[in-house]
């Protein structure tokens, strides 16, 4: 389920109209497809031990009640509270579990009148239940977001009004997954489709140093130039057209953008470019010249050579595999 949807989803569930902002924007840029795979409904002791998956899988762990701990390459346990939620951005290796899980106790599968599998256990401790799942990321225009964004992220949601949304949202998948309705699956499908904007925007408010794109969104004097280049990243963007916009000397808005991005107006433009070109060309219905023209390019041959450098492979390449999946 493409992310094209979360808008629309984020609005329903917090009861409000939500404005397209510069999150918004950015991560319409970047598609990627959800699932909701399995509901762990474990008595203690229980451990998930999950593999490493390749770059631009991104699994993720809802602990919708109970305790639990999470590990990542064996560093200090990090404890987790219900209404946690733990995502894995570069699909490393990691492990949740309880205390003595050296005791697990075996764990079945079942699929009878649950609309999702369900994955339990014969211990006799308290309960947990686990709603875990994945977030794919499309690999030509993901990787640019994902070298944003740390190994892991956790959210807390237990005592924060302002994260309501994302906390109805948690019970709703939760209650879907429970039992067999009609019309369980799609409806699992469009709610967690809606799940990765709500974790971002949650991470971005309780994190102290958003990375990279998003760190543009935290500061106050580059929030409004970087929404007009997203909105319009084929526009003739120069430093002296992006440091007016920011009501800056060219000189300061230089030094302060490339210490907060970590890196140059230039470099972080060329990104957006990319990332905008690739969603046009995978959707296959317009030429490579015009989607040049799109993303500021008057010539389709200089296109082609920074979209070949940036991405890996020619623009009309992406467009044929594109159509052909």
């Amino acid at each position: 389920m493409l992310i094209t949807v979360y808008n629309l989803l984020i609005r329903l569930i917090l009861g409000r109209k939500i404005s397209l902002d510069a999150l918004s924007s950015l991560l319409a840029l970047y598609p990627l497809r959800t699932a909701l795979d399995v509901r762990c409904h474990f008595a203690a002791p229980w451990v998930i031990d999950h593999g490493a998956v390749r770059r631009g899988i991104a699994p993720y762990h809802i602990l919708a009640s109970g305790q639990a701990a999470v590990v990542l390459d064996g560093a200090p346990p990090i404890a987790l509270h219900a209404g946690d939620v733990v995502v894995f951005l570069h699909g490393a290796g990691h492990k949740l579990l309880t205390e003595n899980a050296a005791q697990a106790a075996p764990q079945f599968v079942s699929y009878d009148d649950h609309a999702i599998a369900v994955r339990s256990n014969s211990g006799a401790g308290p309960i947990s239940d686990v709603l875990c799942g994945q977030f794919e990321f499309d690999q030509a225009a993901g990787e640019v977001l994902l070298r944003a964004l740390p190994d892991m992220i956790l959210v807390r949601t237990a005592g924060r009004a302002d994260f309501a949304g994302l906390g109805n949202l948690i019970a709703m998948l939760r209650a879907e997954s429970e039992t067999l309705r009609p019309g369980a699956a799609a409806v699992l499908a469009q709610l967690s489709s809606a799940l990765f904007a709500l974790v971002m925007r949650a991470w971005l408010e309780q994190t102290d140093k958003p990375p990279g794109l998003f760190a543009l969104m935290a500061e106050r004097r580059l929030q409004l130039l970087l929404q007009a280049v997203l909105a319009a990243p084929g526009q003739d963007w120069t430093l002296e057209t992006m440091a007016q916009r920011s009501h800056m000397s060219r000189a300061t808005f230089v030094r302060l953008f490339t210490r907060v991005a970590g890196a140059t107006p230039a470099a972080v433009l060329l990104q957006i470019r990319m990332a905008q070109a690739t969603r046009l060309l995978q959707q296959g219905a317009r030429s490579t010249g015009d989607i040049g023209a799109d993303v500021g390019y008057r010539s389709e041959a200089a296109f082609n050579r920074v979209f070949k450098r940036h991405v890996g492979v020619t623009p009309g390449s992406l467009r044929r595999a594109s159509r052909e999946a």
